[in-house]
């Protein structure tokens, strides 16, 4: 597996509206800050952003008061529903989810492995929220896993 530009971005962008407003989203948050803040080109924010907005993660408001603010609490977003905003299934094989596909002979316990993967990166990532990032407070299965 490997985790996008896009994905990587908007996990980032996210974790800056979480960062700033917790659990209560106050002011929208300029998508000219985001970009600022986390070192993103505007331009490339803006597409993730929208993403984010039409996969109901974020919230957009116009005008001067205008910007972006989570559309749930942190708490209430996982990184997977992020990843999935920008960049579809977390884990595909050939562009695939594992479960539509399909081997023979000495390739069959490929299929087996390759579900077993990907249950394990979408237990990780459902398993992590915003919040928990934002606060520091990592799950203990994710600490441990990177420890080793």
């Amino acid at each position: 597996m490997r985790i996008s530009a896009r994905a990587d971005y908007a996990v980032r962008a996210v974790l800056e509206l979480a960062v700033r407003h917790g659990d209560a989203p106050e002011a929208p948050v300029k998508a000219e800050t985001i970009a600022a803040e986390q070192g993103i080109s505007h331009k490339f924010l803006e597409g993730i952003l929208g993403d984010l907005r039409r996969a109901g993660v974020v919230t957009s408001r116009r005008g001067g008061g205008g910007g972006y603010a989570l559309a749930r609490p942190a708490s209430a977003i996982t990184v997977a529903d992020v990843i999935r905003a920008v960049d579809g299934p977390i884990v595909s094989v050939r562009g695939e989810r594992p479960t539509g596909l399909t081997y023979t002979g000495s390739a069959e316990p490929l299929l087996p492995l390759w579900i077993a993967l990907r249950a394990n990166v979408r237990r990780i990532l459902e398993g992590v929220t915003l919040a928990d990032i934002a606060t520091g407070t990592l799950p203990e299965e994710v600490r441990s896993l990177a420890a080793e």
